[in-house]
């Protein structure tokens, strides 16, 4: 009770989350039953839940359960946020909201419900919740670090998709020790002779109800002390309080079978419905010997059972067949609800009822309407189990797309495995290969990739160029990840190349460019600046372009189409696909040294994708972290990220996740000055027996070996691993590939043509590529100062002095010192720049709040609530040195 108090003590500075966990009768309800007494005396706010096991296939129930008494305030949100709530929770007809907006909603309505004074949030038998609001719940959890929140959960022992363990703070709840367990039973209101004491202690093991419930049945106690633990505890409970429901009369027996089956509290409802069974009224008096031995309580509109046990204890203890007529007088008395009806007609049946399968499809559209993916996916499989044969194909197949989308293989390979011998036409074989493919990857080598694209081409045959057109995205994705030889390559290009997408389908020239990312032609790179300049292209066609420029080399484009792609995933809510996208805005923004864009993005990644279970796209994230600290002198850090990103690709075997974890480390070992080291990482993109070997990425670091080859006195190796290089891209090289050799050229030329060769380089436009010009004035000025050329090698050193400088590249700006120095001229060092001390979330909320946006529109982006906003800017404004929002422009123009 200590540590729930003082969650409450510091819910006014700021807000915090727990779950209790423990076996049935450890004493949960009862701590949250005392917490809610302590914040009632306290002024503080409860809204409270409670899962019901049969409530569980309701969408959003215990959601709504939670935010009744709020619901009102929902008048203070956006627009598009009071939509996405009324749709949620069936009040609209808007199109289905994604998960992660009803969440974001949800959470601002509860922030602003805490704004006059806090809340407390319970929500009690979580594991019985529906996953819908378990989801939402979760998401709200994480956020709470600023508001006046806090939620506290309930939940048994054995439910880990209820808060996944590590997911939020627990509580695991012990039994009583003897000494305790021995008083209260000796307060016991039932005398225990003492002939019984002992037993009941043994039986109880601690557990506080079985220490209370089990002094009233002893006498009828199995005798399994022979054999400890043949029984759980939970079970023997079940059997004592079902032997306390037949001592009662089979009228009352029959209207506690009805609560227990039925979702709902209501009186009115439980009457009505043992009316039905036993065809003559039935009245509340009735009830009232059930709440007269303790297992229920009742009032004039409700029946509630004391603990979650004695309801299951009566439902398992009643025939099937009674159990079934009880449900299906629930399913007549629930026909103006057909959501929990349609459950009902479900329980307990066998064999093929078209006409229940029918109801539940539809159950499970509006379901997914209302964003409940989870509820959609065990209507639409229930579907497939009681439909028609010639509907079950269809309908598990939905069904498997669904969990699919959830993030749920476990529950999609074993319904593509009930599919198969149900011999789905080919266009459905095709689905189910691309789901199949997405969830349960193996490995891709030449003959799988022909086997998916003869897949994919069966797709268009069938007149679905969609799905064709995704099926070699897909394939074509995969391979860059894990290098693919140069017959598999070949393979997708001849694949790509046999797409025919309508002209506005920007996926097929997305396509093409993944399949032979090397290979890049002129017409195809012209096509794409063409298309990024245009802007004329959905968000869906940005997911696509913008992978594509990145793995091609194009990072201009690509970071147009990335940052269309985020804005328009964060405008939509698709926070599932997040991850992927910022994890490549992240690494595309560091090369153009864009630090403001590229630093919050690699910070946001790592968190969604630790959030979402997504390890590849959190590794993503520790790849552009790395990235930044190398080209910024932070070895310790650079070193950090790289070895957390190969901790991911390593065992997975993701030869690209590999090779760009040294990128950092080739920058920040050439910037310390060890360019052996460096020499050695980037050789290892090149050696085929290396994990981090990749033919693609060996051609982005040409830039970087033939620099360190140069210090390291490996020119001839280095001028080899060139000549590899430009034979292997051709003439039309994309863009970073183009710049790199470029460098590579000059840094290797003989003396002869090397200020030929620097002029090229430099006389390029550099102009997005700040960090890569300053390299090269770097170079240059070293080369002319290593010539005697010491009054003209200054100027390029100045010049590469003030823009490392500028850009906060330390250990590069203290090599063009050292060079400048050398040369006869000193120079003082640059002083920190104020923002430095901004965290990547600081500084990405300053700029957003520098763009005018208000607290509310900058949390909806970042997918956190306005109070957190509100709180960072308090941070941020003495780091920058100033007192107001309207100062926050200028001060960071200022510090750029």
């Amino acid at each position: 009770m200590q540590l729930l108090t003082g969650l409450l003590d510091d819910v006014e500075r700021s807000g915090g989350a727990l779950v209790l966990r423990g076996e049935p009768g450890i004493g949960k309800s009862r701590l949250l039953s005392e917490t809610i007494a302590l914040a009632e005396r306290r002024n503080i706010n409860v809204l409270a839940t409670r899962g019901v096991q049969s409530e569980a296939r309701l969408a959003f129930a215990g959601l709504q359960q939670l935010l009744r008494p709020v619901r009102s305030q929902a008048a203070g949100l956006s627009p598009t946020q009071q939509a996405v709530l009324d749709a949620a929770l069936g009040l609209g007809d808007d199109q289905p909201p994604e998960h992660f907006r009803i969440a974001l909603a949800v959470l601002d309505l509860l922030s602003d419900a805490a704004t006059d004074r806090p809340l407390l949030l319970v929500a009690e038998d979580a594991h019985w919740l529906d996953q819908a609001s378990v989801d939402v719940l979760a998401f709200v959890a994480r956020r709470l670090e600023s508001d006046p929140i806090v939620l506290l959960a309930a939940a048994r022992e054995g439910y880990p998709t209820v808060f996944s363990a590590g997911e939020l703070p627990e509580l695991q709840l012990q039994p009583l020790d003897p000494e305790s367990a021995d008083r209260l039973l000796a307060h016991s209101e039932d005398h225990v002779p003492a002939s019984e004491r002992a037993r009941i202690l043994y039986e109880a093991a601690g557990n506080p109800l079985a220490l209370i419930e089990l002094t009233s049945i002893a006498d009828q106690l199995d005798d399994d002390r022979v054999m400890p633990g043949l029984v759980p505890l939970t079970e023997r409970l079940e059997r004592a309080f079902a032997a306390r429901a037949r001592e009662l009369s089979l009228e009352t027996q029959l209207l506690l079978l009805v609560a227990a089956l039925s979702e709902s509290d209501r009186l009115s409802e439980v009457l009505e419905a043992g009316r039905l069974v036993a065809d003559e009224p039935l009245g509340v008096e009735t009830l009232q010997s059930a709440a007269d031995v303790a297992i229920v309580e009742l009032d004039e509109r409700t029946v509630l059972f004391r603990h979650p046990l004695m309801r299951s204890a009566v439902s398992q203890a009643a025939p099937i067949e009674r159990r079934r007529r009880v449900h299906e007088a629930l399913a007549e008395v629930l026909a103006d609800e057909p959501d929990r009806r349609v459950w009902h007609r479900a329980a307990l049946i066998s064999g093929t009822h078209e006409d229940v399968a029918a109801e539940l499809e539809e159950a499970g559209r509006r379901a997914r309407r209302r964003g409940a993916r989870a509820v959609a996916v065990t209507a639409t499989r229930r579907a497939g189990e009681l439909g028609e044969t010639a509907q079950r194909s269809r309908r598990l197949l939905a069904a498997a797309e669904l969990a699919f989308e959830l993030g749920q293989p476990d529950v999609v390979v074993p319904l593509l495995r009930e599919i198969e011998p149900l011999r789905p036409r080919a266009l459905d074989r095709a689905r189910m290969a691309w789901i199949e493919e997405m969830v349960d990857p193996k490995p891709l080598d030449e003959q799988r990739v022909t086997a998916l694209l003869a897949i994919a081409e069966a797709a268009g045959q069938a007149d679905d160029s969609d799905l064709q057109t995704d099926l070699i995205w897909l394939v074509v994705s995969r391979a860059w990840f894990g290098d693919p030889s140069p017959a598999t390559q070949q393979i997708l290009v001849e694949a790509a190349r046999g797409l025919s997408p309508a002209t506005d389908d920007h996926r097929g020239l997305a396509v093409q460019l993944g399949a032979d990312p090397i290979g890049l032609t002129a017409e195809l790179s012209t096509r794409l600046r063409s298309v990024a300049a245009e802007g004329s292209y959905t968000t869906e066609a940005a997911l696509h372009l913008g992978p594509a420029a990145a793995v091609v080399g194009e990072f201009d484009s690509a970071s147009v189409f990335l940052g269309d792609a985020v804005d328009g995933l964060r405008e939509e809510g698709r926070l599932g696909l997040l991850p992927r996208m910022l994890s490549l805005q992240a690494s595309v923004a560091a090369r153009l040294a864009d630090w403001t864009t590229a630093s919050p993005a690699a910070d946001e990644v790592r968190r969604l994708a630790n959030e979402l279970n997504e390890p590849l796209f959190a590794a993503g994230g520790d790849i552009a972290a790395s990235l930044i600290a190398g080209m910024r002198g932070d070895e310790d850090a650079a070193e950090r990220a790289a070895t957390r990103a190969e901790r991911v690709g390593l065992p997975a075997k993701v030869n690209a996740l590999v090779a760009q974890a040294q990128f950092g480390r080739i920058l920040a070992t050439l910037g310390a000055g060890r360019p052996i080291e460096a020499y050695e990482l980037a050789e290892r993109l090149f050696d085929p027996l290396d994990p981090a070997h990749h033919r693609m990425l060996a051609c982005w670091v040409i830039g970087d070996l033939a620099e360190a080859a140069l210090q390291a006195d490996q020119v001839a190796q280095g001028r080899e691993r060139l000549a590899e290089i430009e034979t292997a891209v051709g003439p039309d090289p994309g863009a970073w590939v183009a710049l790199n050799l470029r460098h590579a050229r000059a840094v290797l030329a003989e003396d002869d043509d090397a200020a030929k060769c620097f002029e090229a380089a430099l006389g390029a436009d550099l102009t997005r590529w700040p960090y890569q010009r300053a390299r090269l004035l770097l170079a240059q000025g070293r080369w002319l100062r290593r010539r005697r050329q010491i009054t003209e090698s200054r100027g390029p050193l100045r010049a590469a002095r003030d823009a490392f400088d500028a850009l906060g590249c330390a250990a590069w700006a203290d090599q063009a010192r050292r060079e400048l120095r050398a040369s006869g001229e000193s120079s003082r060092r640059r002083d920190p720049s104020l923002r430095d001390a901004l965290t990547a979330q600081e500084l990405q909320i300053a700029h957003l709040a520098a763009e005018s946006l208000s607290n509310r529109e900058i949390g909806e982006k970042l997918f956190v609530s306005p109070r957190t906003v509100s709180t960072h800017l308090y941070r941020i404004y003495p780091k920058l040195g100033i007192s107001a929002r309207s100062e926050l422009a200028a001060a960071l123009s200022e510090t750029a």
